[in-house]
């Protein structure tokens, strides 16, 4: 029978000068609860054997990769809404006034 095991990881979040005027404290704690096998994976990558000093930047990495992955598909879907609307015909397209597209928004 294998004992469960918990590994709690506190990130410290650091803010710029410009994030920290807008935050409410410099830095922001979370804990985490990873079982055995995220824990292994974690350790593979932090200190002598892995790609990372320590575990605050490999969770530092992980976050702004998903970052920009979450800005590459809202650019992409921007992109693809963009290249539709341009593929319209001239003609679908019919001429309205502020007023109109007010009420038709309001609607």
């Amino acid at each position: 029978m294998l004992k469960a095991c918990n590994v709690f990881i506190i990130v410290y979040i650091e803010y710029t000068e410009q994030e920290r005027c807008r935050a409410m404290s410099k830095t922001t704690t979370m804990t985490i609860r990873l079982g055995m096998a995220l824990s292994d994976f974690v350790s593979a990558n932090v200190g002598e054997g892995g790609s990372y000093e320590n575990v605050s930047e490999y969770i530092r990495d992980l976050i702004r990769r998903d970052m920009e992955r979450a800005e590459a598909e809202a650019f992409h879907r921007l992109k693809a809404e963009l290249t539709h609307a341009f593929e319209v015909p001239e003609e679908a397209y019919q001429p309205l006034t502020a007023a109109e597209v007010i009420a038709r928004n309001r609607g």
